[in-house]
């Protein structure tokens, strides 16, 4: 016990020193870069990788939405992110890429042209100032136009229709996530030269893109479609905790070719916001499990999932911005801010099935606000309000989740309502009680 104890004081002694060695180091050398207009085989063959990897991570929320839902609506919540998987690869060639990322003439700061339809013009040359094929990228960014309706599910997962969901997706991807795409990434008013000239929107991976928009999207077809029945005095608790925490798991994988990816080469940025997601991500999952131990009395499986995901919703737009202590920061105040956030949506009773909103919308704002408090000109060449920036790049990121907020709702609203009355949203009393797998798609999940 002695020498254990002993060893112990040791290493406790060492770690100190082991840390500012750590701090110290030089940095890494880097290969010299190919010049920009120039395919490089390490950018493309990585690109590839976080392409199918970020694709991945649509059948890893199909799992872990399924097993949130109960056992009679596993197989139609599957299906939701199953078929976003075909549906918004078609919707992206056929009118989305070009929407979020040509040139849209006098309309360019809103949205984008005509000109890609049908990848007019997508071919394997190296992309404008970049060193991959064009259709490596536009597959890339497909990957995440795949994702962002499916994210949405969550929140009407158990009560409706088919049809309602497939028409609902088209147009809000075509009339919601496409715009706003390119306001921020394809030369809109939020991305470098837009609004304020130099200074723009700062989202690395889709703070605002992705998971605000989604986010606030799922919140107002929650609103419309109203509570499942017997919602909140009726027990719908998870049929498979299991099946959600493998879910989780993929989606942590796939999200390192989600942010990674994101720089759209192999450079210290890619390596460094592959780091700060998995610190960031880990961070939130053990405040998670601490906040539920001290209210609750008991840390959950499914509450340190949540914690994994709402983590890597808050550095996805952070991630080629901030530094280490930026990355711990972010995720520790994410879960607690998540965690008020389910709490205050039992207190006002809405219904976001699986939380959607709770986590992608509120973590989604999180995050892309702690971008302008965090950035640091050390690694993505801005310096936040920490840094001495001043409230410059705070402010941009507000009105940047504000602009989004807004237009995701307005629109959301009317396409909800516009779907309802034409092909309907909700399924029937009769159907909501039997099952969406038998109802709407003729089989079940389990055969018992």
């Amino acid at each position: 016990m002695f020498e254990f104890i002993t060893r112990s004081r040791r290493v406790a002694t060492a770690a100190p020193v082991l840390a500012v060695c750590a701090v110290l180091c030089a940095p890494v050398a880097w290969a010299e870069e190919a010049p920009a207009g120039v395919i490089d085989s390490g950018d493309t063959a990585w690109m590839i990788m976080a392409s199918a990897m970020v694709l991945l991570m649509t059948p890893a929320l199909a799992l872990f939405y399924g097993g949130l839902v109960r056992a009679k609506n596993a197989l139609s919540t599957i299906m939701h992110s199953l078929f976003a998987m075909g549906l918004m690869t078609l919707q992206w060639v056929v009118i989305g890429y070009s929407l979020a990322f040509s040139d849209g003439g006098s309309l360019n700061w809103f949205v984008g042209g005509f000109d890609h339809i049908l990848l007019n013009g997508v071919g394997n040359g190296a992309a404008e100032g970049m060193t991959i094929p064009l259709s490596i990228f536009m597959i890339f960014q497909g990957m995440f136009a795949i994702i962002t309706p499916a994210l949405i599910s969550g929140a009407f997962a158990e009560r409706i229709t088919f049809r309602g969901y497939v028409m609902f997706s088209l147009l809000w991807a075509t009339l919601v996530y496409d715009p706003v795409c390119h306001w921020v990434w394809g030369g809109g008013w939020l991305g470098a030269g837009g609004l304020w000239g130099e200074a723009h929107a700062l989202d690395f991976a889709g703070g605002t893109v992705v998971h605000v928009n989604a986010g606030i999207a799922a919140l107002v077809i929650a609103l419309i479609l109203g509570r499942r029945i017997g919602y909140p005095h009726t027990a719908m608790k998870p049929h498979n905790l299991g099946m959600s925490v493998l879910g989780a798991g993929m989606l942590w994988f796939g999200w390192f070719g989600f942010n990674a990816g994101s720089e759209l080469a192999v450079d210290e940025i890619t390596a460094h916001a592959f780091v700060v997601t998995h610190i960031a991500a880990a961070t939130a999952t053990v405040a998670w499990a601490a906040i539920e131990g001290v209210h609750r009395g008991k840390a959950s499986v499914l509450g340190a999932a949540t914690g994994a995901v709402a983590g890597l919703v808050a550095i996805t737009p952070a991630c080629g911005f901030v530094g280490i202590g930026g990355a711990i920061l972010i995720g520790a105040a994410v879960s607690p801010i998540c965690y008020g956030a389910l709490i205050l949506k039992g207190r006002l009773g809405y219904d976001d099935s699986l939380d959607a909103f709770g986590v992608h919308g509120i973590g989604g704002a999180w995050g892309a606000l702690a971008t302008g408090i965090f950035a640091s000109t050390a690694i993505g060449g801005t310096a936040g309000l920490l840094e001495g920036g001043g409230f410059q790049q705070v402010w941009i990121q507000i009105v940047s989740i504000i602009a989004t907020a807004g237009y995701a709702l307005v629109v959301t609203f009317v396409i909800a309502k516009v779907v309802d009355a034409t092909v309907g949203l909700r399924v029937t009393e009769d159907e909501e009680r039997e099952g969406l797998d038998l109802a709407a798609h003729g089989e079940t999940a389990y055969d018992l």
